[in-house]
């Protein structure tokens, strides 16, 4: 399976596009529980209902995806304990993630749901597309990232509004690690051993997880 990376593009902001690519680094990765913010409903371990979006078709499509930057883990996640997952596009590295491919309206609905807000309003997605970056808000993910576009469509994702540097990381905890590890196994087209040699080096988990206790964790995930 094909690994895509975005590539830069100039946004022409007097046209609103009709699809873009939700890129999810984090448990969005995993189908089941993105169909939670896209049909409604609780996902799997999940305690938190979602309203789920206007539109409640599954994505045309999803695809593996590197992006320039890099994955971190920080500031207390009160579902998973431990670090929660962000991304610095200004670091050095590569993030893996996965994208989806939904409408205008479902990308809004989505980060609404991550914003704890309720889904209902299209995005002015204007500044990010054009700029690369709009803060819609102080939260933790409330700043809409544009780093490019694939096959001409505009990648979206969000994240917080500090970078790396502005946070002490922390170290994420065994049942996230697990869930993303199996996102991205569910990906496609990275190995096992390799997934786990990218997360143990994230910062948060670099120091505190090795590559062999990722492994485990995921090969646990399988199992089960």
């Amino acid at each position: 399976m094909t690994v895509h990376t975005a590539v830069p593009f100039t946004a022409d902001t007097s046209v609103v596009p009709e699809r873009v690519w939700y890129a999810s680094y984090g448990s969005n990765m995993h189908m089941d529980r993105l169909a939670a913010y896209i049909a409604g409903g609780t996902p799997p371990g999940a305690t938190r209902t979602y309203p789920g979006c206007r539109d409640h078709r599954a994505p045309e499509r999803s695809i593996a995806v590197e992006l320039q930057g890099c994955l971190y883990f920080a500031t207390e996640s009160p579902v998973w304990t431990g670090g929660r997952g962000f991304y610095d596009p200004t670091a050095a590295g590569r993030m893996r993630g996965r994208a989806h491919l939904v409408t205008v309206g479902q990308m809004s609905d989505i980060a609404a749901q991550e914003m704890y807000k309720e889904p209902g309003a299209d995005l002015d997605l204007a500044l990010a597309l054009s700029h690369g970056r709009d803060e819609l808000g102080p939260g933790r993910y409330e700043t809409l990232i544009c780093p490019g576009a694939i096959e001409g469509i505009p990648v979206l994702t969000f994240t917080a509004p500090w970078v790396l540097s502005d946070v002490q990381p922390l170290m994420p905890s065994a049942a996230y690690l697990r869930y993303l590890a199996g996102g991205l196994l569910e990906s496609g087209p990275w190995e096992e051993q390799d997934i786990a040699a990218y997360l143990s080096a994230c910062p948060g988990a670099a120091g505190n997880w090795t590559a062999s206790q990722v492994l485990e964790l995921l090969r646990s995930d399988i199992s089960d």
